[in-house]
């Protein structure tokens, strides 16, 4: 069992952080729960005895112990809450209830023009008939976007997939819906889904690296997400990987020479129609079947996309020297082919000391956006460090008020 963030001060992450545990890591016996969370024995025992008694934990079978007396494990009450988790997309939201084990309970996509004048207003409509509908206690609500956000509690938000400038999500939506909403990049949200369910278990410094439309980052040191000055950490799809010139592809940021506008899908495509491995109307789904088919032309597209991205992998390893990398995104469906070419480049282009490193590469479905986003939320009974402000306090106080 590892510690999630460190020792939880007293106050309210204290009760919150006991049933926050229970929730990620199942049954766990007390003398477990004190080391976990950096509490003394005597605070876990009064803590988790009024627990209790609200009904938020409930007392389950004995394990034999080291020395003296059978354990007794404590477990979570299933029904002490659950959060909502919505991923922002360029056409689509995809909304997602979760309870504290990070079981999604229902999903739903809800068609969204983010390019509309009353974008926000129409978002916090969509979210609050999902909120109306809940039968459960609501922590709160987690939003994940493609963009730049400067901070969880405030959720101001910079994204140019959407057309969003400054854009104030987290006010809105809280005015829209009344709970506590938490909002941060879509990929820093599959971090914390890691941190609590995930690789992060393990590991206290990692990388998530999604492929797909976009190619993004979220990195975590020591436990945390690390977000930058302004909220803006882990944007490597923007690595300038091409001499600048009039004839680059574009990227969406402006710029020409990204490693984005190289790998991620729209680029994937532009360089299969040229090289002729599908057609012009061709799409990732077709260019897919083409190399699974043995078109050997399709499976070169993945494989120079591959070596791209682990000479440029290989210079974020470098700077953040992470335990384990994992691998994730719409993507990696064909990671096969992207393997080729990303493991020779990847291993070459490391120091010694860094070839070892693992890359994992997880299954990937849509819903794990929307989770991600739900794990805003479910992280705030460890958020000593503060990032999600008053947002995260008021989700601890309705987890720990039961």
């Amino acid at each position: 069992m590892v510690n999630l963030q460190g020792p939880i001060p007293r106050g309210d992450l204290v009760p919150s952080g006991i049933v926050g545990l229970l929730g990620t890591q199942g049954p766990t016996a007390r003398t477990d729960i004190a080391r976990a969370l950096g509490l003394s024995p005597a605070t876990v025992t009064q803590v988790t005895k009024d627990l209790i008694a609200r009904g938020l934990i409930e007392e389950l079978e004995s394990v034999p112990s080291k020395g003296g007396r059978p354990s007794r494990l404590l477990g979570l009450v299933r029904d002490a809450g659950v959060a909502l988790g919505a991923k922002v997309t360029a056409d689509h939201v995809a909304v997602v209830t979760v309870e504290l084990d990070g079981t999604v309970r229902s999903s739903t996509e809800i068609e969204y023009d983010p390019g509309a004048g009353d974008a926000l207003e129409r978002l916090g409509q969509i979210l609050a008939k999902q909120v109306a509908e809940l039968d459960d206690t609501l922590l709160g609500v987690g939003v994940g976007v493609p963009g730049a956000v400067d901070s969880q509690a405030s959720g101001v938000v910079d994204a140019p997939t959407l057309g969003w400038q400054a854009a104030r999500v987290g006010p809105v939506l809280r005015a829209a819906i009344g709970t506590p909403v938490l909002v941060d990049n879509d990929v820093n949200t599959l971090a914390a889904a890691e941190r609590l369910y995930g690789i992060g278990r393990d590991h206290s410094s990692y990388l998530v690296v999604t492929i797909g439309r976009g190619i993004g980052c979220g990195i975590v040191v020591d436990g945390g997400i690390y977000r930058g000055a302004n909220g803006g950490a882990g944007e490597i799809g923007h690595i300038p990987v091409w001499p600048s010139a009039a004839e680059e592809p574009p990227c969406t940021c402006g710029s020409t020479g990204c490693l984005e506008a190289h790998i991620g899908a729209a680029g994937l495509l532009r360089t299969a129609r040229s090289r002729g491995a599908v057609g012009p109307r061709g799409t990732m789904a077709t260019l897919l079947r083409a190399a699974t088919s043995g078109e050997v032309s399709a499976q070169e597209v993945f494989g120079d996309a591959g070596s791209m991205l682990g000479r440029a992998l290989a210079g974020v390893i470098h700077t953040v020297d992470p335990e384990v990398v994992v691998l994730m995104g719409e993507g990696v469906d064909g990671w096969e082919f992207w393997e080729t070419g990303f493991e020779p480049s990847f291993r070459r282009s490391l120091l010694p000391a860094r070839k070892a490193v693992s890359v994992v590469v997880e299954p990937w479905t849509e819903i794990q956006w929307a989770r991600g986003a739900a794990s805003l939320v479910l992280s705030s009974p460890f958020d000593s460090a503060g990032n999600g402000g008053e947002q995260s306090r008021l989700v601890r106080a309705r987890l720990g008020a039961g």
